[in-house]
């Protein structure tokens, strides 16, 4: 494993410190008028998402980790427990449901993720950053309702409540943005 300076951390590496696998959210580097330089970094545990800030020294050596990301196709959920199978070696093994949090609606069978993995421990699951989705209840398009940045609530077909614009129907196709869980653009 690369070692890196404390000065060198950005957002998105992740560390191993304390312990365990942390990814820098936020790094602040600061030069105080009195003192050494330092990075004030904001962590985040990839195994429990707990949070830690920590302050590093230009001369502290940190331990750099890269993980391995691997496109698997989601198979089926059965008791809680997501099943996936590697594109290219057919293996197949299981992950928490609750890993993927409030994005879970969005997997849908057939669908291809990029899995995160640190030697043979899965860490991550990283969806496609726009989904395809139908639109079952909103409220009817009313003409003449072209008011700038009005939006009307809708209940996809994955039970997902979005706001979409005015101008989108029931049993209409949209794309939703998986991070933000936003409307993006019409299908």
């Amino acid at each position: 494993m690369p070692k890196i300076n404390g000065n060198e951390i950005r957002p998105g590496n992740v560390l191993e410190h304390a312990g365990g696998l942390w990814v820098a959210v936020k790094v602040d580097h600061v030069k105080p008028g009195k003192g050494g330089a330092f990075a004030q970094v904001e962590m985040k545990n990839l195994r429990n998402n707990s949070k830690l800030n920590e302050r590093f020294r230009s001369a502290d050596k940190i331990e750099r980790v890269r993980l391995e990301q691997r496109d698997q196709q989601f198979l089926y959920e059965s008791d809680g427990m997501l099943v996936f199978m590697d594109t290219e070696t057919f293996d197949q093994i299981e992950l928490p449901a609750d890993l993927l949090g409030e994005r879970r609606p969005f997997l849908r069978d057939g669908m291809t993720v990029e899995i995160e993995y640190y030697e043979t421990e899965a860490l991550n699951v990283t969806l496609p950053q726009k989904v395809t989705c139908t639109v079952v209840e909103t409220e009817p398009v009313v003409k003449g309702q072209t008011a700038a940045n009005s939006f009307k609530p809708a209940v996809l077909d994955n039970g997902v409540r979005v706001m979409v614009p005015p101008f989108v129907g029931q049993d209409e196709d949209i794309v939703v943005n998986t991070e933000s869980m936003d409307y993006a653009e019409r299908a």
